[in-house]
């Protein structure tokens, strides 16, 4: 073989070894980016965003049976089904039991905000005998004009012969995620209950 043969031959397996290696540069850069996203992804989803308040006067403890109901929908039925299933699954843990709304010590009422600022007022305009009667924290927001915003969960419980509101908790944006999303908001709402 000639040296112009020998150098023709190099240069072909030069390029071949260059494609190789930057096909596996490219490999490892759509790795490393999918890594990254995962872990971004997690991120968002680990720092969801739920706070609860009460009615730090009220004794938790007369409560035992509860029933829950839908009182905004959202719009997607089987989301609020899984919300209902998940908020039950946390209250029986804590040795509630579920029951008729007619002879249950509580009501649990779950609101959707599918609108952009949507009002405590509007969540009970089509519950009238409910209300959150300004129970508490400003986290929360003790007034009736406060908006959450589009994709929150809100979960009131009332005492049913008072039917005044004793505990809420909201979840932010977790209507817009997966099933997992709402179970892992039901757990944070309600590890500390009932409230000491």
């Amino acid at each position: 073989m000639t040296g112009l043969g020998k150098i023709a031959l190099q240069s072909r397996c030069n390029r071949r070894i260059a494609a190789k290696v930057c096909l596996k540069e490219d490999e490892m850069k759509l790795r490393g980016g999918i890594v990254g996203s995962v872990l971004l992804a997690a991120l968002f989803v680990s720092a969801q965003t739920v706070k609860t308040d009460y009615d730090r006067n009220y004794n938790f403890s007369q409560l035992h049976t509860f029933a829950i109901k839908i009182g905004t929908p959202w719009g997607n039925p089987a989301a609020q089904d899984h919300a209902k299933e998940a908020i039950a699954k946390q209250l029986t843990a804590k040795g509630w039991s579920q029951a008729d709304e007619a002879t249950c010590d509580a009501v649990v009422v779950l609101h959707g905000a599918t609108k952009t600022a949507q009002t405590f007022q509007a969540f009970y305009t089509a519950l009238p005998n409910y209300g959150w009667h300004n129970v508490g924290a400003p986290l929360l927001a003790n007034s009736d004009a406060y908006e959450y915003n589009a994709g929150t969960l809100v979960v009131d419980i009332f005492a049913s012969k008072t039917k005044r509101a004793v505990f809420r908790a909201v979840g932010e944006g977790e209507l817009s995620g997966s099933p997992e999303r709402i179970d892992k908001a039901t757990q944070k709402m309600f590890s500390d209950f009932p409230p000491k």
